[in-house]
């Protein structure tokens, strides 16, 4: 598989994102949902902001209050032994009540621009999708696009105490949105809308995370309307021993090929690398699957994938297909953003084909 990445990678960094408020710092601009806009690439960034703790030894978490539309910071001294500090990313309770309890960040979604997706990217310097109601206490996270007619529908993982679900909201000019509300309810996320309806029905890849039996896995679903989704089927398992061994969920939204829909989908290993492979689905009927990657398309190798806030990490929520050619942007380390291209014609090879 010949894969170029850009030498300009990583294109979008925290470096290059100007905080939402003067008291947090930028610790991630990755994740982002990609499509294009008036001859531009957009990527919609997830940011991730934290509060600025000038002591060490204490960690502050920021919590989005609908009630008020501001922002509550708490605070939690790193030798409290009620918490759990050992994942960067969220303080979890210690002992009979152990779980998730709080984020160290909050993500929104921002706008970067490039009239090439290579270089140049410019940033607004206003959040384009920020937290406004109780199920996006936490924060909102890995949008995805679907461009279908003259609407681009964004959907993304709003975080809360009541769990992760995705929500949708649509635009028409990157200027304004309308709000839909939760489309999928906890716990579920990496949801992917087909662009375009097949036999008169919507379909949507979504990834429910069950807790008693079953597995972080691949399901589809069917709509008529883009909100009300329902005759879900199991579409992609684990696999054991493989790179797509411990988690897996979908990537960037579906394409039309010859063969079939291509789906370009991420799975993590049980020591948490996570790779980027391809599903083929079938073009009158997207619950069927046809072939799937027996390797990896993309994995952790360069620098700036391996070494980040979460390393090893190459995580795709969005790519711009020209022709032969697969622009895949993706997070890298939970950190920035990359892109890197590949030919749709050798992913169509690489793949294993069942009878």
């Amino acid at each position: 598989m010949n894969v170029y990445r850009y030498e300009e990678n990583p294109l979008v960094t925290p470096a290059h994102v100007s905080p939402h408020r003067p008291d947090f710092e930028v610790i991630g601009a990755f994740n982002a949902g990609v499509t294009t806009y008036n001859n531009e690439i957009i990527m919609l960034l997830r940011v991730a902001e934290r509060p600025i703790s000038e002591n060490p030894q204490i960690i502050k978490a920021p919590i989005y209050q609908p009630e008020t539309n501001e922002l509550e910071i708490l605070e939690f001294r790193l030798d409290d032994p009620a918490y759990d500090f050992s994942d960067p990313r969220v303080i979890r309770m210690n002992g009979e009540n152990q779980g998730f309890a709080y984020l160290t960040s909050l993500s929104y979604l921002r706008i970067a621009r490039s009239k090439d997706g290579g270089h140049n990217f410019s940033i607004d310097e206003k959040p384009f999708v920020y937290p406004s109601n109780k199920l996006e206490t936490f924060g909102i996270e890995d949008p995805r696009i679907t461009k279908i007619e003259d609407t681009y529908y964004i959907y993304f993982s709003a975080v809360s105490p009541v769990g992760v679900g995705e929500s949708l909201v649509s635009t028409k000019d990157f200027v304004t949105i309308e709000h839909h509300g939760m489309i999928f309810a906890p716990e579920n996320k990496d949801v992917l809308i087909f662009p375009e309806k097949i036999n008169e029905k919507y379909y949507a890849i979504h990834r429910p995370v069950p807790k008693s039996t079953g597995e972080p896995e691949m399901w589809i679903a069917e709509s008529t309307n883009l909100l009300h989704w329902g005759n879900h089927k199991h579409l992609l398992g684990l696999r054991s021993g493989m790179w797509d061994s411990a988690r897996m969920g979908g990537g960037a939204v579906p394409f039309k090929t010859e063969k079939g829909w291509l789906e370009l989908y991420h799975g993590a290993s049980k020591d948490h690398r996570y790779c980027m492979g391809a599903v083929l689905l079938d073009l009158e009927d997207p619950t069927k699957v046809i072939a799937r990657s027996d390797k990896p398309i993309l994995e952790p190798e360069a620098d700036y994938e391996v070494e980040g806030f979460f390393g090893n990490v190459v995580f795709s929520c969005g790519a711009v297909v020209e022709g032969d050619v697969v622009k895949m942007f993706y997070g890298v380390a939970d950190t920035s953003m990359a892109c890197a291209e590949l030919s749709v014609r050798e992913i169509l090879d690489s793949l294993t084909y069942f009878e």
